[in-house]
């Protein structure tokens, strides 16, 4: 990190002493000695010798910011330094990792081991007394993992606040993120393709697409109205009508998902219409408060982009009629956004206590991957749309409301694809966050 980022040291410090004391409390919960983390595996393709990209336990990186390790492990026991088992193997076919170093490796007793089985020898020797956690395919002769829900439950819970030391992390992932949209959306205005405009943001971020934090979404026109549409045509359209782009970026394991949408020259209705969308997506960031229910949040926005259809002459209902009637899932089919910290969806966003259990959606919202109440710490995306997608225009059309439809409209609109805006925003004891527009602001 350089000059304009917080030094670390502190931040980091403050991290794992709240890490060691959630641990405490899950080993204690659960009546266990240990905390066991492996780091993972590589998967091998099937009927192939070739692996998967690899991807890190999150458990693992939250911990500390290494998420090229595998075959190593981390121990926790209460009262005692965190250990790190460090697979650096003699390789001459890959790329070996590293030896730890950096601002947090002071923290940790390391082991450096050559083999993957020597791991054993550096583990605590009764697994009955450990919560291991991670996939199958990382067991170390003898000690499995073995996930105890308990443990899982309490630690996810906790994981929703976020430390000092992960906000900083999460703006960092936001700053790369921006810089890389930028360039996407220069790419856009000079006509490029959308594999073009992919490779365009890969070069900005300077991550590969196994460093990204999820697949870019990258849809021009109509392709706008496929939610996840990871095509990647390598030719321009003939006409340039629309852009979305759902991409972000990774930074010492913690993620960013930046979401916007970009009118071709040309298209003034269009842009008007993102111009709205824009507005009422700041409207409900405004409301990333204390106290403040997700799922009232997310019924709250299909009510405003309700009435955006209304104004713009989509649909002759009321907005009320429109979410009652669910004219306005058409549209808008799905959850306003999501927790998002070490995974792009995180953990514990259905969890009712730190003792497991589930808080429902609310009927006739089945996408909504959210149903927790705000506090202070949490980060969470804010991200509305509209969409003219014809297979949920065409189940529109064969219901009573579809006489309430301006079809007409509608119809022009469909080249357009949809829209989208999604910030990251974190939740305070005052104002909120948004980590996504901040850094667009100071990027210029």
């Amino acid at each position: 990190m350089d000059s304009q980022h917080p030094d670390l040291h502190p931040l980091y410090a403050q991290h794992l002493a709240t890490l060691k004391s959630r641990a405490d409390a899950a080993l204690a919960r659960a009546g266990l000695d240990h905390l066991v983390i492996a780091a993972g595996e590589p998967s091998m393709q099937f009927l192939d010798d070739r692996p998967y990209p690899f991807a890190v336990n999150p458990h693992f990186k939250h911990w500390l910011p290494v998420t090229k390790a595998p075959g190593s492990w981390l121990v926790y026991t209460p009262g005692q330094r965190p250990k790190l088992v460090y697979l650096q193997p003699h390789d001459y076919w890959h790329v070996v990792p590293e030896a730890p170093a950096g601002y947090w490796v002071e923290h940790f007793d390391i082991v450096v081991i050559r083999e993957a089985a020597d791991a054993r020898a550096h583990l605590p020797k009764d697994a009955a007394r450990c919560a291991t956690l991670g996939e199958a395919n990382v067991a170390a002769h003898g000690l499995a993992p073995s996930n105890p829900q308990a443990v899982l439950d309490y630690l996810h819970w906790q994981r929703s606040i976020k430390t000092p030391y992960e906000l900083a992390m999460l703006r960092v992932a936001s700053k790369i993120g921006v810089r890389a949209h930028r360039a996407a959306e220069r790419a856009f205005r000079e006509g490029k393709s959308e594999f073009d405009i992919h490779v365009a943001y890969l070069a900005a971020a300077r991550q590969t697409d196994n460093e990204l934090p999820y697949t870019n979404i990258i849809g021009l026109n109509e392709h706008a109205a496929i939610l996840h549409y990871m095509d990647l045509a390598h030719a321009p359209p003939a006409h340039l009508h629309s852009f979305l782009i759902d991409a972000g970026a990774s930074f010492h394991g913690y993620a960013s998902d930046i979401t916007r949408t970009h009118a071709a020259r040309g298209a003034e209705e269009f842009q008007s219409l993102i111009d709205a969308v824009d507005a009422a997506q700041r409207s409900f960031v405004a409301k990333v408060r204390a106290g403040q229910s997700y799922p009232e949040l997310h019924i709250h926005a299909h009510h405003v982009l309700a009435g955006i259809l209304k104004d713009f002459g989509f649909i002759r209902m009321s907005a009320e009629s429109a979410v009652e009637s669910g004219v306005s899932s058409t549209f808008f089919p799905h959850g306003l956004g999501h927790p998002i910290g070490l995974q792009v969806h995180d953990v514990a966003g259905f969890q009712a206590s730190d003792a497991g259990g589930t808080i429902a959606r609310p009927p006739g919202h089945p996408y909504l991957r959210m149903t927790r109440v705000l506090e202070p710490g949490m980060v969470v995306t804010i991200e509305p749309g509209l969409y003219f997608i014809d297979l949920l225009l065409a189940e529109l059309k064969v219901k009573p409301a579809a006489k309430d439809v301006d079809w007409a409209k509608v119809d022009a609109f469909r080249p357009y694809g949809g829209i989208r805006i999604e910030d990251d925003v974190a939740c305070t004891d005052g104002e909120p966050e948004n980590l996504t527009r901040e850094a667009f602001a100071q990027a210029g």
